[in-house]
């Protein structure tokens, strides 16, 4: 008897300081240990690393420019265009007789860095406004939200053809346009948190303190949703990716020579009635790939970072 209630409180004793080491945890390492244990999210980790391996360091095995044209196949692509070692050409040629890897590298570079920066500045700057119309509510709110309804009438595909008439189709206005068009990011549910969390006690100590408003927006509130802007952010990365690639399909958006996903997927399609398939295959299958691998870290991140599922 006296062993059996010997193991009885071991048993709850050891019970007890596991639920005390899970309390005890901060926040961000039990997000981590919940994240790792995501076999989905942590192989997508794995092959978006290797996909931006690839974009950096592709080119270094690579026999050819992706502005250099093969005059050697040039009239018989269909022949002899398609994937080889002996010349090179590891994933073919494209219309023009330019390396199809190369170019594939060189979209590769081109969506991911459109993707990440253009994406990750949107939400920057959507959760600025959001936090802003949530925290000073009243007129403010009026305007903001009155500007973010008008802005979502505007079909964005005018507004790139528009941009490029006065400035130019570049990477770097690319990225500036798609920012512009996704300003609109995380700003609702951004404003409803800050909303949610604007009259709890911190903040109003934090008021009597004499903080001011930006101090207590960006150190007391933003803080304290940053979960909700990481998973947004994971969300966006892959919405704008898409969208460079929509508009490049369309013909409004990188200029040649430059090359995307999008734009390299656009050519493939035109010419897969004349038997190039791998024109097509090889920049698809890596948009795929990128497209799968974000959503699956994306939804790695919700369920890690909720506070709901603690």
């Amino acid at each position: 008897m006296t062993t059996a209630k010997k193991q009885m409180n071991s048993a709850a004793y050891a019970e007890a300081a596991a639920e005390e080491m899970i309390v005890s945890r901060s926040f961000w390492a039990d997000a981590r240990r919940r994240f790792l244990k995501n076999r989905m999210a942590v192989g997508s980790v794995v092959m978006l690393v290797l996909l931006v391996l690839f974009a950096i360091f592709g080119h270094t095995i690579a026999q050819w420019n992706y502005e250099e044209i093969d005059w050697n196949v040039l009239g018989k692509i269909k022949t002899e265009g398609g994937p080889a070692l002996a010349n090179g050409h590891f994933f073919g040629v494209d219309e023009l007789g330019r390396d199809l890897y190369a170019r594939v590298v060189q979209g590769s570079r081109t969506s991911l860095l459109v993707g990440f920066l253009a994406g990750t500045a949107s939400v920057i700057l959507g959760s600025i406004l959001g936090a802003t119309a949530g925290y000073f509510g009243g007129r403010t709110d009026q305007i903001i939200m009155g500007a973010y309804t008008i802005w979502l009438s505007i079909p964005y595909i005018i507004f790139f053809v528009v941009w490029q008439a006065f400035f130019g189709r570049s990477l770097t206005q690319m990225i500036l346009v798609i920012i512009l068009v996704n300003w609109t990011a995380g700003l609702l549910i951004v404003r409803g948190q800050v909303m949610m969390l604007k009259n709890r006690e911190f903040v109003d100590a934090a008021r009597m303190l004499g903080m001011s408003d930006f101090t207590i927006i960006f150190k007391h509130l933003m803080p304290n949703i940053l979960w909700v802007i990481v998973i947004y952010t994971s969300i966006v990365i892959p919405e704008v990716i898409m969208m460079e690639s929509l508009v490049s399909f369309l013909g409004v958006g990188i200029q040649e020579p430059n090359t995307s996903w999008g734009a390299l997927i656009s050519e493939g399609a035109r010419t897969m009635t004349f038997g190039t398939l791998w024109q097509l295959a090889f920049p698809a299958a890596f948009f795929v790939i990128a497209q799968v691998s974000l959503y699956y870290i994306g939804d790695g991140l919700r369920d890690a970072l909720d506070p709901k599922d603690r």
